[in-house]
């Protein structure tokens, strides 16, 4: 089945052509490092990293560009604030960015091109705008004039009259136009600057990822991807100045995920209501964040509330759970030929084919959840002869898994996470629940077992479950075990 992807420049899903074949050319827009990276930046960056890895998973050679603007209004601000250079600011940030992606297992691009290693082509590109007419300097200044490019608004699907009558632009008697927007901005004093034919100053923000995006990828290449916000104006006036500038397509699929809402808010620094993923991961599992976004199509807007994350908390729970159960066996079958299992491989292509169509996570997830289903139900009929299935069976859910970017821990980090998110819920700390354990134990061997039942119970109204196994008694959280046997 062929590829489908949703593209914002025709507004329809059409089947995916790439430009060279078994190859993708895919950038997405990265961030302005002027601060910590919050879930809205973390939604994006698992979209596209998702989509990058169902690409190499389909076995196509991936190109992927994901930038830095390291040059920027905010940046400057930032850095007269913090009393600290520019530059370091872009520096101390992309390190804060880093730590932030590394904890959500995001792979990294094949290049992360910085705004400011690639000025000269800037500069080279805003010539080029000027040379055709499609640019005009003012004081230093370098706009480039909408109306000179026949499809502005394309993207965006609105006409130039619509947008003008809804601009909310900065008022610059200076410009022909209202949209028309600044490719370069002369320097004011005590702000960074490069030479240039047409003046001391730094680029306008639009003009760094077409020249970041084509200087990588060519054009036209194939998927351009970024956040819904960000289609006006800068996807708009990006493919306005590449196309005006080369005289061919700049992108063939223009890809955009949906916004992310703080119960049912817009997520938004004025409102004050914006987590920083930093803070998410101080209480929750990485791929708790994952899920979360996974389990809704990259397009459609999602609202973050804590009873959806504590659901999906218990949901990743139980499918590191799963894994753990089987591990039980594993070591006795290790090296043996598996029996490949029918329902499992039904599971992989129903996985495919959501994936194929237009990336539809949700539904892919839907295909690992009842793999998992599936392994628990043979491992409680106890039939030994079922084994390489539940192998086999884990083995296509732990495949699918990983595409998503999940199950790639191992179930004791994560359990060791929950419980000590659980002790300090219930103001217990693991060497009480340790003390209790052996009171437990020290009841039973002297058949105390009233006493023992006693010592259960406490365990219970704290909502823990006393697991006694052939290693020793273990525990686990109540409300998160409810697969049949476990308890």
């Amino acid at each position: 089945m062929a590829i489908r992807i949703y593209n914002s420049l025709s507004g329809k899903k059409e089947e995916f052509k790439p430009v060279q074949e078994n190859a993708v050319r895919m950038y997405a827009c990265g961030v302005t490092v002027y601060d910590h990276c919050h879930i809205g930046h973390a939604r994006s960056a698992i979209v596209f990293d998702v989509i990058y890895r169902y690409f190499l998973a389909r076995g196509y050679k991936v190109t992927y560009v994901r930038n830095f603007t390291d040059i920027d209004d905010k940046i400057i601000k930032k850095s007269q604030l913090e009393g600290i250079a520019w530059d370091e600011i872009g520096r101390k940030y992309i390190e804060s960015f880093y730590e932030d992606m590394d904890a959500l297992n995001i792979l990294r691009p094949t290049y992360e091109p910085r705004a400011t290693q690639h000025i000269e082509e800037m500069v080279s590109l805003v010539e080029e705008l000027l040379k055709k007419g499609h640019a005009y300097t003012v004081d230093g200044d370098v706009y480039f004039s909408v109306e000179s490019f026949k499809g502005y608004g394309n993207l965006s699907g609105r006409t130039l009259e619509e947008m003008e009558a809804g601009a909310r632009v900065e008022i610059d008697e200076r410009k022909r136009n209202p949209l028309d927007f600044a490719l370069w901005k002369s320097s004011k004093e005590g702000e960074p600057f490069w030479v240039t034919p047409f003046g001391n100053g730094r680029p306008g923000w639009h003009i760094e990822c077409s020249v970041m995006s084509t200087k990588y990828l060519g054009s036209p290449f194939d998927i351009h991807g970024g956040g819904k916000d960000l289609i006006f104006p800068h996807h708009e006036n990006e493919r306005a100045q590449s196309e005006a500038a080369t005289g061919i397509k700049f992108v063939n699929y223009w890809v955009h995920n949906g916004f992310v809402n703080i119960d049912k808010e817009k997520m938004s620094k004025s409102l004050g209501n914006f987590l920083l993923i930093r803070d998410f991961i101080k209480g929750y599992h990485p791929e708790v964040l994952r899920l979360f976004f996974l389990s809704t199509h990259y397009r459609s807007p999602i609202d973050y509330n804590e009873k959806a994350i504590e659901d999906i908390n218990t949901a990743l729970y139980r499918l590191y759970y799963t894994l753990e159960r089987v591990g039980e066996f594993e070591n006795a079958y290790h090296g043996k030929e598996l029996e490949s299992s029918e329902k499992a491989d039904e599971y992989e292509r129903m996985f495919f084919e959501a994936m194929d169509d237009d990336f539809n996570t949700a539904l892919a997830l839907s295909c690992v959840f009842d793999l998992s289903k599936l392994i628990n139900r043979l491992i409680d009929q106890k039939d030994k002869n079922a084994f390489p299935i539940i192998l086999y069976t884990k083995n296509v859910m732990v495949k699918l898994a990983n595409i998503l970017g999940i199950l790639c821990d191992s179930f004791e980090e994560f359990d060791a996470r929950e419980k000590n998110r659980h002790l300090k819920h219930i103001g217990l700390t693991a060497d009480m629940i340790q003390d209790m354990i052996q009171e437990r134990l020290t009841a039973r061997k002297n058949k105390e077992f009233k006493r023992a039942d006693e010592i259960r119970e406490k365990f219970l109204e704290k909502g823990i479950v006393l697991l006694d196994t052939p290693k020793g008694t273990e525990w686990r959280i109540k409300h998160i075990l409810t697969l049949k046997g476990e308890q």
